[in-house]
């Protein structure tokens, strides 16, 4: 597995994928050829269909320029590598093509070629299965966030601080923030509301409405183009910052606990990046917001100061009942359904972290098994659920709504 600050990525919203992988890309093909003239990008697949809703456009006229950029739309081509298919290429001034570059978005703002798992950074976990960890935390008495430092260095605490400080300022930013979302769809924020009203409730009422606010907030940034930090993905982002942020707000805990619980979460979310997929366009809802919402929950078992077999237990909770979930936004927006998933999300996170710290431990079917159910149902789910918006309730929405 890969290092943790290709899964943590701060950037800007709305999408990991269509965005952030796109934008990347553009930065690439513009080093290798900064003396053409004119550029071509053919988008295929999911890119395509959802693109103009995610920006993707956008991000590629702000990096080539928009002057002497031609985008081409090809949604009826979907490859079989990865559905977030992305051709680049220079156009001489004779009207020909040429330096053709295939590139893929593959979740998570990472970019990958046909043949090659990534263009990142080579490997630095030597294991990527979670039972496999959970011995190695048994046998040497050690936690998850301790085998991230022995494969990090020490160098990931501070990567890590900067981390907490882009979720922590994208959290207080969104509950400030009012008005309405960009596009098509006018939805007004509700993280400000959310917070307001979260005061007049009781303790028990009150500490889930504000983890509402807050994954709310986080969301609702993504969704106007803020900063955010992919976790595992712009669409997810707002899941395990809501959960962190109420945690040391309410238990008064360090930001070096919040760090830990970072690198817990941040294990639990590579492991389904590598093994699986964290792509909506790849495997569906299932792999961004279920896998933040195992990322979430292990951390704030972590944070109760559950054992390593709890913290799995919380995990595998956390993305088993979201197996299965459709990957359906209307418009090709990330705001209807993915807002209020992040919210709800980050409730069962909570729920989820409760449930194992009632329990021992021990449980039938694992977080590494879940993940491969998450990858199987994700291949088998029809296209039109994964990040196409021709299914579910993105085909089903009144379009006079719009």
């Amino acid at each position: 597995m890969k290092t943790l600050r290709e899964l943590y990525r701060i950037g800007h919203g709305p999408s990991s994928s269509h965005t952030m992988g796109p934008r990347l890309a553009a930065e690439r093909y513009l080093r290798l050829h900064p003396e053409a003239e004119r550029f071509r990008v053919t988008l295929y697949g999911s890119l395509a269909a959802t693109g103009r809703g995610h920006l993707t456009d956008r991000a590629i006229y702000e990096v080539l320029g928009r002057e002497r950029t031609d985008i081409v739309w090809r949604a009826d081509v979907v490859p079989a590598f990865h559905p977030n298919g992305m051709m680049f290429e220079v156009i001489d001034a004779d009207a020909h093509a040429r330096e053709a570059w295939t590139v893929y978005s593959v979740g998570g703002g990472a970019l990958a070629e046909e043949g090659a798992d990534s263009l990142e950074s080579p490997d630095i976990y030597a294991m990527d299965h979670l039972d496999d960890i959970l011995h190695w935390c048994e046998r040497t008495g050690k936690s998850y966030w301790e085998y991230v430092a022995e494969c990090e260095g020490e160098g990931i605490w501070d990567y890590l601080a900067e981390i907490w400080k882009a979720m922590r300022a994208a959290v207080e930013r969104g509950i400030e923030h009012e008005g309405i979302l960009p596009g098509p769809l006018h939805l007004r924020r509700k993280a400000p509301v959310y917070y307001i009203k979260a005061t007049g409730y009781g303790p028990n009422l009150q500490s889930r409405a504000l983890v509402f606010s807050y994954a709310l907030a986080v969301s609702e940034e993504n969704a106007s183009g803020g900063e955010i930090v992919t976790a595992p993905t712009c669409g997810a982002s707002g899941v395990l910052p809501a959960v962190l942020y109420h945690i040391q707000k309410s238990r008064k805990l360090s930001d070096m606990r919040i760090y830990r619980a970072l690198a817990t979460a941040g294990l639990i979310g590579n492991i389904a990046k590598s093994r699986a997929s964290i792509s909506g366009a790849e495997a569906g809802c299932q792999a961004e917001v279920g896998v933040a919402c195992a990322m979430a929950a292990a951390a704030a078992n972590y944070l109760f100061g559950g054992s390593p077999a709890e913290i799995e237990y919380a995990a595998e909770m956390g993305l088993e009942h979201h197996l299965g979930m459709t990957c359906d936004p209307v418009c090709g927006m990330v705001q209807i359904p993915c807002i209020e998933r992040n919210a709800h999300a980050a409730a069962r996170a909570l729920d989820a972290n409760i449930y194992a710290t009632f329990a021992d431990g021990y449980h039938r079917i694992s977080y590494d098994k879940v993940v491969e159910v998450m990858r199987q149902t994700g291949h088998d789910l029809p296209s039109l659920y994964r990040e196409t918006s021709e299914g579910g309730l993105a085909k089903n929405f009144d379009d006079e709504e719009v």
